[in-house]
């Protein structure tokens, strides 16, 4: 979780509240099972994550990563 997101607004669409209230029931031994919504759902969000993370990455190969020797400033011979 990133800083900003604590005392940003939601974005819209990432959270589905109505989604988000199931509660498991008493003494219930199965595991409870995945629809392919929830599946589907699942898939973009691990999508969605490894694209912002190709672009954080990104942003600091380009931030913190070597110069070439014609952008640092090196006298030329």
């Amino acid at each position: 979780m990133y800083l900003n997101e604590m005392f940003d607004a939601p974005v819209a669409g990432f959270q589905d509240v109505n989604t988000d209230n199931s509660k498991p029931v008493w003494r219930t031994s199965r595991k409870t099972k995945l629809t392919l919504k929830q599946i589907r759902k699942l898939r973009r969000m691990i999508d969605v994550r490894n694209y912002e993370k190709a672009l954080h990455l990104l942003d600091v190969r380009e931030q913190y990563g070597a110069k070439s020797t014609s952008e640092a400033g090196a006298p030329s011979l």
